[in-house]
């Protein structure tokens, strides 16, 4: 069944994160594939525009990711949250007509659920995804994890606060960063999460990270813009904090964890290379994994929130650290783990891109 775009006026990109989610539900409908065992079908429609990173109307990858299972979020029972999730980038989004999100409910089990989404614009899928919930069985008998990034990285990190790291560029290519200081781009803001770049300059010029770029590493900080529970409603401290630790955020904070997993991921990958120039990069498939749910993932700092009316919650800051483990036959890997502020890792990416250095004369891919 072709799914029709319904051609939505967009709306102005908003800048905090649960209004740049939001969806307008289209209905459910059943597929008779098998009349023993019918298929639940819902379907979605975005709100408001994504985010285009240069000039043009191609959209930044991770809104569709997030954006996908949210639209999964939707159709779960109460307690189960996003846990793993693998997509493919199939065309290249547009920011100035609306995805259309078709969400088939493949398996609704006691501790696990599994839903396939396909997004679609102008009636094609453009992104298409597996993503699976699960429900938190409130024990742990084992577990490990590396070795933190604030104490593997606790000399580069010391000294500033988060938000006294430069933000993100749109692009993080040097070509961008020189044209954006002529005058010739202007940056936008990045919505729906505050995203800093730390300086890693002194860690990646040494002898040994240049002989072997697996060791190069970029470290991002990242924070939530806005209430989660919708414009206005963060002036209720009481009851929004009720509702953050009830869990009825978890799956929004889940994607946004995703939706900054893959800002400028790609363009880490020439930088620890050496590469200054390339004909085409893009995403083919990305994969995140929570290993954490519950308090590691939420991004509202009760502890240092203030109390005077009218003020937006303080918020957490998340360090993602990146790296590039492969790259070959013309495509590239980016990998990544993601940290909560006490140093618990939440979640891993992996993500498996095109990158060519000269053109491709051979017709489409």
């Amino acid at each position: 069944m072709v799914e029709p775009s319904t051609q939505g006026i967009l709306k102005k990109s908003p800048i905090s994160f649960v209004e740049l989610m939001a969806l307008k539900p289209l209905g459910t409908q059943t597929s008779i594939i098998n009349p023993d065992e019918p298929e639940k079908v819902d379907r979605f429609e975005s709100i408001t525009p994504s985010y285009a990173p240069g000039p043009g109307t191609r959209a930044f990858g991770g809104h569709v990711y997030a954006q996908s299972a949210y639209a999964a979020s939707k159709t779960v029972a109460k307690g189960f949250v996003v846990h793993d999730m693998t997509g493919t980038f199939i065309l290249p989004g547009r920011t100035d007509i609306p995805y259309i999100y078709r969400v088939r409910h493949l398996r609704d089990g006691a501790m696990y659920c599994t839903r396939a989404v396909d997004a679609r614009q102008d009636g094609q899928i453009c992104f298409s995804c597996i993503c699976c919930f699960k429900r938190d069985e409130k024990q742990e008998t084992f577990s490990h994890q590396a070795v933190p990034a604030q104490e593997r990285f606790k000399s580069i990190l010391a000294g500033e606060r988060p938000e006294e790291h430069q933000i993100s560029p749109s692009v993080d290519a040097d070509w961008w960063i020189s044209q954006v200081a002529s005058g010739a781009f202007k940056e936008k803001e990045f919505p729906g999460l505050d995203v800093r770049k730390v300086d890693m300059k002194h860690y990646n010029t040494t002898l040994e990270v240049k002989q072997s770029p697996e060791k190069y590493r970029q470290l991002t900080l990242y924070s939530l813009k806005g209430s989660p529970g919708g414009f206005g409603e963060g002036l209720n401290r009481d009851g929004l904090r009720g509702r953050e630790e009830s869990g009825e955020f978890d799956n929004l904070y889940a994607c946004a964890h995703m939706y900054s997993s893959d800002k400028n991921s790609l363009l880490l990958i020439p930088r620890a290379l050496g590469i200054t120039t390339w004909s085409s990069m893009a995403s083919l498939t990305l994969t995140v994994v929570f290993h954490q749910h519950g308090e590691a993932l939420r991004m509202v700092d009760w502890g240092a929130t203030s109390d005077k009316q009218g003020e937006e919650p303080s918020k957490k800051w998340f360090i993602q650290e990146g790296w590039t483990p492969r790259s070959g036959e013309n495509r590239a890997i980016h990998e990544s783990w993601l940290w909560s502020p006490d140093g618990k890792l939440i979640a891993t990416s992996y993500q498996d891109s095109m990158l060519r250095l000269n053109g491709l004369n051979e017709g489409k891919l």
